[in-house]
């Protein structure tokens, strides 16, 4: 029986990650970032990695029709907890589907969508490529393909703020790090993702920046504070040389 590595960190994912200011302005720049960028609903998406619905529900209240997919059962039975809590007609948009991200074709049968998310995911794979095929098959012609990663070109700042020097200076030519959660991460970089995106047929269109001043400093601010901390991170995603000091990035493509 196939072990459910997120069935520990499940609950210190969404009870503690995303309920953080980081966790929340990550979520708001995402969100403000896609949307520039999907179809109108009630256009279709599939969230690969899609963890407790924090991305796609969202986008389930404004119209989407979504599929989240997940390989981890613990965590469908968090994305199944926040749903139960959303009105009938926002339930009635999704749909909660249990496969690694990598099968997902046979796992939605086949089924295009207008767009195919895939945010913080491959951080946790050993090799890209597979997840990237599997994306780019899900998506229909002209569709959006989105993908968030870990920023390789940023990994030095953050031991080097902590006062790690030692860790600081071997980060500059790592491939990987230690995450938040514990787990060791793979880095990528957004030439390496777009060039594998344009091999399966996708055109990059655009890239930002997610968490820049947010993910460098212990952020616990007062509530009405949040709204003005996400502006000026959704502010700095998009502009040169900001979003290249990003902690992760976003890229999206069209199929």
């Amino acid at each position: 029986m196939e072990t459910d590595a997120w069935a520990a960190l499940a609950s210190p994912f969404v009870e503690g990650a995303y309920a953080t200011v980081k966790g929340r302005v990550r979520t708001y720049v995402l969100h403000q970032q896609l949307l520039t960028h999907l179809p109108p609903p009630p256009a279709t998406v599939l969230d690969v990695g899609g963890g407790a619905g924090h991305q796609s529900f969202p986008l389930a209240r404004l119209g989407y029709d979504v599929v989240l997919l997940d390989s981890s059962d613990a965590m469908l039975s968090k994305a199944e907890q926040r749903l139960a809590s959303e009105s009938a007609e926002v339930r009635e948009r999704v749909q909660l589907v249990r496969s690694r991200g990598e099968d997902a074709v046979a796992a939605v049968a086949g089924q295009k969508f207008d767009a195919v998310l895939c945010h913080g995911v491959l951080m946790y794979v050993d090799d890209p490529v597979p997840m990237i095929d599997a994306l780019c098959a899900c998506s229909a012609p002209g569709g959006i393909v989105s993908v968030m990663a870990l920023n390789a070109e940023t990994l030095a700042v953050l031991p080097a703020l902590e006062g790690r020097w030692s860790d600081a200076l071997t980060a500059f030519d790592a491939q990987g790090e230690r995450g938040v959660l514990g787990v060791d991460t793979r880095a990528d970089t957004v030439a390496g993702l777009s060039q594998l995106l344009i091999g399966q047929g996708a055109e990059p269109l655009a890239w930002y920046g997610v968490w820049l001043f947010a993910d460098w400093m212990d952020l616990d601010v007062d509530e009405s504070r949040i709204g003005e901390i996400a502006e000026v991170e959704l502010e700095a995603a998009r502009r040169d040389p900001y979003r290249r000091l990003s902690r992760v990035f976003h890229v999206v493509a069209r199929a």
